[in-house]
């Protein structure tokens, strides 16, 4: 049986990870892990039950009991059958999410179920500690990031789309604590693999990123022709 292909790309918020893995998962035809997607999956679930951020063991209750569903075509997601996509995007759940991560027994409780996703197909995953921590063995490794006033930006046209009614300076703001949190963490920091491939995308159309990453997967993984999807 041939084997299964993992793409990791990890790097800080705003820098284009979902976008562009979503793009190189359409175009390879692999299962797209939107990890982030997970964790806010949990933090709308705890919110919903009235679970503090600080209830540790009531977190990771929920993170195991959870059924969360990825679809890449489209790209939807769910939770305990319900869809989820839209309720999970706003910012207030964002924030949630980055706290729920961090708690060790939240992050095991995902890392098995996307574990056992990449077990029954080829995965593009972003994150924040895929290549270093959920696939450590992946084939191919991507730290993608941006400068900070960039990923503010784009991050903040992504809001607006949604009418969201903010400044660029409070997206900054929760971008750069984030930034902190996130790679101060004692659980799966942010940080790049030793062997990851770094690309700054701040001067870089997104297409221009999908054809530079495609060119480094098709080398490494013979133009996609060696495996099973």
């Amino acid at each position: 049986m041939k084997r299964r292909i993992v793409i990791a790309i990890d790097g800080p918020g705003g820098a284009g990870k979902s976008t562009i893995a979503r793009r190189l998962a359409a175009k390879l035809k692999f299962l797209y892990i939107d990890s982030g997607a997970m964790y806010r999956a949990v933090a709308l679930w705890a919110s919903r039950q009235g679970a503090g951020l600080s209830d540790m063991l009531a977190l990771e209750q929920l993170a195991r009991a959870s059924e969360i569903g990825l679809s890449s075509d489209p790209t939807t997601v769910s939770l305990n059958g319900e869809d989820i996509t839209d309720a999970i995007r706003t910012p207030e759940i964002a924030q949630a999410a980055s706290k729920v991560s961090a708690i060790p027994g939240v992050r095991r409780a995902l890392v098995d179920k996307q574990r056992e996703m990449a077990e029954n197909s080829s995965v593009v995953m972003e994150g924040r500690d895929i290549g270093t921590v959920v696939f450590p063995a992946a084939d191919v490794k991507i730290f993608l990031d941006a400068d900070p006033e960039v990923r503010a930006a784009r991050r903040l046209r992504d809001l607006e789309e949604k009418a969201a009614a903010v400044s660029k300076e409070e997206v900054l703001r929760d971008l750069n604590e984030r930034d902190r949190r996130d790679r101060t963490r004692a659980e799966s920091p942010l940080m790049q693999a030793p062997d990851a491939l770094y690309l700054d995308s701040s001067g870089l159309s997104i297409e221009e990123v999908e054809t530079a990453i495609l060119k480094i997967i098709r080398s490494r993984i013979s133009n996609g022709k060696e495996f099973e999807r």
